[in-house]
């Protein structure tokens, strides 16, 4: 019997993933976004995807509404979104600008998991907000769990993901048990920017790069197809080992996932971007691994790792959107799927239609290997010999990558209103590069 997880603020379903890869069943997932409940349910139809925010769910709800009954739960993970992590008042926990962070805690509570993961932003150490970290640590020790103290960022280049990505990790588990330990290092880039959380070890394999992870994939400028739709069947060229993995031709190491039925000729979540001819040429004359003047745009150096792939956030609240790479070799922004491959996800992990959507759900969150790395440690701490599992998973209807936010909300019985309405503005000179 595989171990079992619970992720709350599951996204499209990064950690999921990187947990099932490991070996746990993730029984059940805690989203407040019904869009990413839909693509959620689609790459994961066999367990539970809970629509509702951690402020109004309890462990009870999540045990009933999902196969974990009364069964004992293994590990919780999840990261809630940074809101600030606000430090006016006597106490953080008390601040309802952190009651996200609250609710997490509320929930190891009452489901009482053998361990937990917390993941957030690294600037979580640091200033102030380390006070409030430091804090949260002292309620799970306060309410017999301990946790590791010599908390770490760990990057996911390290992990064999072709991307300069840094995430903090917290690791706890109940009193009686043993703490797990953080996954050393399996991968180092040849070529990267200076990050002072990247581990540089010329003992260590090689991360994939950039060129690694894209260079098999057919180039969408060739298929007019791809101007009004998210796939086609297309010939691939010659795979790289890490590509070959993500296409399902050779097996990842230590992959205790489930099989997904799917044809590995299938390109999706390819919609191409139109661009004028001006952006083009600029695009164009960007040297490899420099940002574009105008757009802001990083081009992608083939041999090096990409940069931080980021969500973005609606206008009303920042940002239209966050700067897509520019391809290293067609002078374009790279498509979802390409975003994907250097994020990790393999490619029968499918994202909504829209580039708005797919790309909010990758940039928010974590690749599934660096996931896959810290849910190993988990395995080994709870002494567990994983297993492959046997049986070949369908995916879900199709129909559930289409859905627009107010199809989405009545599918999964919530008000549409749940996520602030995306307020749109005019186009600037970058929104004119990544028309949906």
């Amino acid at each position: 019997m595989r171990p079992i997880a619970v992720d709350l603020f599951a996204g499209a379903g990064g950690m999921t993933l990187g947990f099932e890869q490991a070996g746990f069943d993730v029984l059940a997932a805690v989203e407040l976004d019904p869009i990413h409940c839909a693509i959620h349910e689609f790459n994961f139809p066999f367990w539970s995807i809970l629509c509702a925010s951690v402020e109004n769910i309890s462990g009870k709800k999540i045990r009933r509404r999902s196969l974990i009954k009364n069964k004992p739960i293994d590990v919780v993970f999840g990261g809630s979104p940074c809101q600030g992590f606000s430090m006016i008042g006597k106490r953080a926990l008390d601040d309802p600008r952190n009651a996200l962070v609250f609710h997490f805690l509320r929930l190891i509570l009452e489901l009482q998991p053998k361990y937990f993961v917390f993941e957030n932003v690294p600037g979580l150490t640091v200033g102030e907000h380390r006070k409030f970290l430091l804090e949260v640590i002292e309620e799970f020790e306060k309410n017999g769990y301990q946790v590791e103290a010599n908390y770490q960022v760990l990057n996911a280049a390290n992990y064999g993901v072709p991307q300069d990505r840094a995430r903090l990790f917290i690791l706890g588990c109940r009193q009686d048990l043993k703490l797990p330990k953080y996954p050393q290092p399996l991968t180092t880039p040849k070529i990267s920017k200076k990050s002072k959380y990247i581990v540089n070890n010329s003992d260590l394999p090689a991360t994939p790069t950039v060129w690694d992870a894209l260079g098999d994939l057919p180039e969408v400028e060739n298929y007019s197809e791809l101007m009004d739709r998210d796939w086609i069947i297309a010939e691939y060229a010659k795979p790289s080992d890490y590509s070959s993995k993500l296409r399902g031709i050779l097996a990842i190491e230590n992959d205790y996932s489930y099989e997904r039925l799917f044809d590995n000729y299938f390109l999706t979540c390819s919609t191409r971007t139109k661009h004028s001819q001006q952006s083009i040429e600029r695009f164009q004359k960007t040297e490899p691994g420099k940002t574009e003047p105008v757009s802001h745009f990083h081009k992608l150096a083939r041999y090096g790792v990409c940069n931080t792939l980021r969500a973005g956030t609606a206008s009303n609240r920042g940002a239209f959107t966050s700067p897509r790479p520019i391809h290293p070799i067609t002078p374009r922004c790279i498509t979802v799927r390409e975003a994907a491959r250097l994020h990790s996800y393999p490619d029968w992990f499918r994202f909504h239609v829209t580039k708005w959507h797919g790309f909010r759900q990758i940039g928010n969150s974590v690749p599934p290997l660096l996931a896959k790395a810290i849910a190993t440690e988990i395995i080994h701490a709870l002494e567990i010999i994983p297993a492959k599992p046997q049986r070949t998973r369908e995916l879900g209807d199709d129909s559930l990558l289409q859905l627009n936010m107010s199809q989405a909300a009545e599918r999964f019985g919530v008000d549409e209103n749940i996520i602030e309405p995306r307020k749109r503005k005019k186009r600037g000179r970058r929104d004119e590069e990544v028309r949906k």
